[in-house]
């Protein structure tokens, strides 16, 4: 019952504040003023859900930059989306799904197939919107999971990293995201996976039970950018975010010290 009681007003609350800002995204996307709006945007769903995001590390200020993270839920989208003024790179189906679908496309999210032929027109369509100077938030494990590990990175669309922009090498963003604090409390593993949103799980349910649970602590830590030429390949750049970036969970879930700096909340 408190669940439920807990859930209901921030479903409300939650759609009424999606649904008065959907209009006023659409309307400064055709202006071409829709970079910052996203932010305050994903700030609120988390004050709305009780996701309280634990900034560590300096983001990087270059522009545009692509951002490497792992992924365990949809929240990561808000969680970030409430941090990084950019664009996700989503799958392609996520374009058809209902709300959350419209959601991505205001956001200008870049919809890939993973499929190996279709690679090459991808990374090309990321160079584009790179080339025009937005930031890229990008997924390379293709998959979500529990949130208690990261798993292994899918290289080729980190192919994009190869093309320069404006003459300069692209700059790279590891970032780890960890889902570390239930109720004021650290957060065991075995729960963890209730802010996660893999395999066949059904995603109005989860945002159901999500959404009844006490406030959480997240923790985004932005790891040194980095640009292709310190690595040589795709692969060798890949397996390095990996391992900074499973590092950062890790390090995150057992509630040992960051390498960052002063971390910010919000």
């Amino acid at each position: 019952m408190r669940g439920a009681a807990r859930a209901a007003p921030r479903l409300v609350a939650y759609l009424i504040w999606t649904l008065l800002l959907i209009p006023v995204q659409a309307v400064m996307l055709g202006l071409g003023l829709a970079a910052r709006l996203p932010v305050v945007y994903h700030r609120g769903v988390c004050r709305i859900i009780g996701l309280r995001v634990e900034q560590r590390g300096e983001m990087s200020r270059a522009r545009p930059t692509l951002f490497v993270c792992n992924h365990s839920s949809y929240l990561d989208i808000s969680v970030l989306g409430s941090l990084i003024a950019g664009s996700f790179v989503a799958r392609h189906d996520v374009a058809s799904w209902p709300l959350f679908g419209l959601l991505a496309r205001l956001q200008r999210s870049v919809f890939v197939e993973r499929r190996a032929s279709r690679v090459a027109g991808q990374r090309d369509v990321m160079g584009e919107r790179l080339a025009a100077g937005d930031s890229l938030v990008l997924f390379p494990e293709g998959s979500s999971n529990d949130g208690n590990r990261v798993l292994p990175f899918k290289s080729a669309l980190l192919s994009v990293a190869e093309r320069a922009v404006d003459g300069a090498p692209l700059t790279v963003q590891p970032v780890s995201v960890a889902y570390t604090r239930l109720g004021g409390m650290p957060m065991m593993r075995r729960m963890r996976p209730f802010f996660a949103w893999y395999g066949d799980m059904e995603l109005a349910g989860h945002l159901w039970r999500v959404l009844g649970l006490g406030p959480a602590t997240v923790a985004v830590e932005f790891h040194p950018p980095v640009t292709i030429d310190g690595f040589g390949s795709r692969k060798a750049l890949a397996a390095y975010c990996h391992g900074v970036i499973a590092a950062g969970v890790s390090r995150a879930i057992h509630g040992a010290p960051a390498d960052a700096r002063a971390a910010v909340s919000h």
